[in-house]
């Protein structure tokens, strides 16, 4: 399991390393326990969420920057305070076109990130 400093319950985001996870994307995971996991995750412009699919549910919240997001064959623009939500095994994914960070939350925790 990765190491999150001194309490589980008060995670501070300088001090979690941010973990490379693509060309332009990175993020921290900020909390989760069994059931729920939330992800910080920053793209750079051009930066890809290739399509993939996974038996969790996902909402994800636009905290900045504008996303080509595709769900199930939709795709949709979302910017800043914008949000989607990915069922159980929809294929997705998402190019940022303007550099931004997205907040995720799943259920149960994708206990491949773990690793």
């Amino acid at each position: 399991m990765k190491s999150f400093g001194t309490s589980k319950e008060f995670l501070l985001t300088n001090e979690i390393e941010w973990e490379v996870v693509g060309e332009g994307v990175k993020r921290k995971i900020m909390g989760y326990d069994d059931k729920i996991m939330l992800v910080h995750v920053a793209f750079d412009k051009g930066g890809i969420g290739p399509m993939h699919q996974h038996p969790h549910s996902q909402v994800t919240y636009v905290a900045s920057g504008s996303f080509d997001v595709t769900i199930d064959g939709e795709t949709k623009t979302l910017k800043a305070g914008d949000s989607f939500y990915i069922p159980t095994n929809a294929l997705h994914g998402a190019i940022c076109t303007e550099a931004g960070e997205l907040i995720d939350v799943f259920s149960p925790i994708r206990e491949d990130f773990m690793e």
